[in-house]
């Protein structure tokens, strides 16, 4: 993952395995996911689980390393997104975005791709298009799949 926006997309994505393939009906009582992790060490007020990367709050502020966002945020982001894949009204968002989305510079449509088609459209690396090219050139590839919807769905607004 280059990216902000590829990693948090990626881990929302295997979040919502089980919820897409209707094994599980909520994120919190997804087996073998990391939010369900997250959430059972939240409410018992317990640390964030040391074998995942740590989401750290505000990218401004002197942080350790981790996801600068707030686990609350990417709670609320998963259930968001959870609430868009419904058989009935596929990709169906409000007109309210997640302020997530907007700090990723990210639309609904666009978020929604990501975390239902990930690995359709990606697959040695994922990132906005100038990380996507400075990895190619970087590994030397000569090209890379994911660079169309690089371009289309991470490359901020």
């Amino acid at each position: 993952m280059l990216d902000e926006s590829a990693v948090l997309a990626c881990i929302a994505y295997v979040d919502l395995n089980p919820i897409r393939a209707k094994m599980e009906k909520t994120p919190e009582t997804s087996k073998h996911t990391s939010i369900k992790k997250r959430i059972h060490a939240a409410k018992n007020k317990q640390p964030q689980p040391s074998v995942l990367i740590p989401f750290v709050r505000n990218p401004r502020e002197n942080m350790p390393k981790g996801i600068p966002y707030s686990l609350k945020d990417y709670c609320e982001l998963v259930d968001t997104t959870g609430r868009c894949i419904r058989d009935d009204k596929a990709g169906h968002i409000d007109n309210t975005q997640s302020p997530i989305l907007e700090r990723l510079g990210l639309d609904s449509a666009q978020w929604l791709t990501l975390t239902t088609e990930f690995e359709k459209h990606f697959c040695y690396a994922a990132g906005a298009e100038q990380m996507m090219n400075a990895f190619k050139r970087h590994t030397h590839h000569q090209r890379l799949r994911g660079m169309t919807k690089a371009k289309v769905l991470l490359n901020r607004a």
